[in-house]
């Protein structure tokens, strides 16, 4: 790890209690709250054993990672302690090291999941970056993504039975662009998560940099890369718009600069600084959680997205929609309803 010259200015706050509800995203909260709800899906999930061997896959890390301990990396360790302790994780999974020149780190497992962390990141991040990483993934632990999504993709696998038709491909294309869009809201609430660890938003924003640039911090500027953001929610034309949504259909992880814009409006509207000063679902409302209330969120949030969104296409979909207003108002003063 780089040398951290960049340590918090303050104590961080230990989030007692805090149900992963607290940093989910809206979208991923919706799904993940009706999933959790379904009686006894966690444990017929977990003996289907067929869905992920992740069995082999710990047997494949134990033989050829680093497993972080007092002993192995421990300053790592003491990073993952320190950050699953802010989140008041009580269980930890199992986390290692493993030679990789990619910046990636993964939670795996349904049954009990494990994190891996690339040997990359280790060189590339100072301490506190790498204890947002490490918050990240826990969230990712804490959330269950991957128990929820284990279930979609084998879902998705079975829906592949009707591929041999027309109306069954476009079906599992579908199926496949809403994994991906729940996949993408997912790593938001990892960034979140890893935020509320690390509890400094330059942080955060650091990682995002580094993870663009392949860690060349020195040559990049923050007020640059965050318009960066602006100008690619915003610039071109319908045809831009077009070639966007099609870019993101098979993307798993939103793009770089768009993590960073979506965490900075998540600070600013005031929501981090919140549950940090206290306010946040406990774990132990988790059971209580309403379904249709966090409907009502998720779509709240995408008809939040939706209107403040520059992007050519909702423009035209918002001015159409307003012409269509205007239409019906009109139509309505011409010709009122008769009694």
């Amino acid at each position: 790890m780089s040398e951290n010259s960049d340590r918090p200015t303050r104590q961080r706050v230990t989030l007692t209690d805090i149900s992963s509800r607290a940093w989910e995203h809206p979208a991923d909260r919706g799904a993940l709250v009706a999933l959790r709800q379904l009686k006894g899906f966690d444990y017929v999930l977990r003996k289907m054993s067929g869905l992920i061997n992740e069995r082999a896959f710990r047997l494949q890390y134990l033989g050829s990672a680093i497993r972080v301990d007092e002993r192995q990396f421990p300053t790592v360790n003491r990073l993952y302690t320190e950050a699953a302790s802010t989140l008041d994780v009580r269980e930890l999974p199992e986390l290692f090291v493993t030679n990789s020149p990619i910046w990636n780190a993964v939670t795996i497992g349904m049954d009990k999941p494990f994190i891996v962390v690339n040997s990359a990141l280790l060189q590339g991040l100072d301490e506190e970056e790498l204890r947002f990483v490490l918050g990240h993934e826990l969230g990712h632990a804490q959330s269950g993504h991957a128990l929820y999504q284990s279930l979609l993709m084998w879902l998705m696998r079975l829906t592949g039975a009707f591929n041999w038709m027309p109306i069954g491909a476009l079906g599992l294309r579908a199926i496949i662009a809403a994994l991906h869009e729940w996949s993408r809201k997912a790593e938001l609430s990892g960034d979140r998560a890893g935020l509320l660890a690390t509890q400094d938003p330059a942080v955060a924003l650091r990682v995002q940099m580094k993870l663009a640039s392949g860690g060349q911090l020195g040559e990049l500027d923050t007020t640059a890369f965050l318009a960066q953001g602006t100008e690619y929610e915003s610039a071109g034309d319908l045809r831009d718009s077009v070639l966007k949504l099609l870019l993101l259909e098979a993307q798993s992880h939103p793009l770089a600069v768009i993590r960073a814009h979506e965490l900075r409006r998540w600070v600013d509207e005031g929501e981090y600084t919140t549950i940090v000063s206290g306010d946040y679902p406990k774990r132990q409302e988790d059971a209580d959680a309403s379904i249709s209330q966090e409907a009502k969120n998720a779509a709240k949030s995408y008809s939040e997205a939706f209107s403040r969104s520059q992007d050519p296409l909702a423009k035209l979909l918002r001015d159409l929609g307003e012409g269509l207003g205007g239409v019906r108002d009109w139509v309505s003063s011409k010709f009122p309803p008769r009694n």
